[in-house]
């Protein structure tokens, strides 16, 4: 039995607001949770004034997490597998390190981008004997005569 911890949509239409869950893997993204550990509002806001830094600093725009993080290590160290986005959040707030996963795709994109350099050079070096000018002339048949 497979415990994840995964995001579960709340808010209106184009206003999502999300909840940190951990719920069994199979069960539905919006069915009740064994554990809520956090919110994650992923629409900008601007910071209150009080965490400005320096006074007449002009407003950031932020991203709202908040993470019970001692229970959200207990599930971790108990072998619950983070979702994808979940990893992401957890990654940026220091509780997992950066994904394996993401550094493996860009490494695979990278080697799919040198295979197809490859192939296009080679595919050119064939033709190079070839004429390359794109004025190509194409001739059509006479059409026949009924006689």
């Amino acid at each position: 039995m497979v415990v994840r911890i995964r995001l579960a949509r709340f808010g209106k239409r184009n206003n999502p607001f999300y909840n940190i869950v951990v719920a069994q893997s199979k069960s539905g993204r919006n069915k009740k949770p064994m554990e809520v550990l956090g919110t994650f509002d992923p629409i900008p806001k601007e910071s209150p004034p009080g965490e400005r830094g320096e006074p007449g600093e002009k407003a950031r725009l932020v991203k709202d997490i908040r993470l019970d993080t001692a229970r959200t290590k207990y599930w971790l160290g108990v072998g619950a597998q983070p979702s994808e986005p979940v990893w992401k959040l957890l990654s940026i707030l220091g509780l997992v390190e950066r994904s394996f996963r993401e550094d493996q795709l860009r490494k695979q994109a990278h080697e799919a981008d040198e295979r197809h350099r490859a192939y296009w050079a080679a595919k050119a070096a064939e033709s190079g004997s070839l004429s390359t000018d794109s004025t190509a002339t194409i001739t059509k048949a006479a059409p026949l005569d009924p006689q």
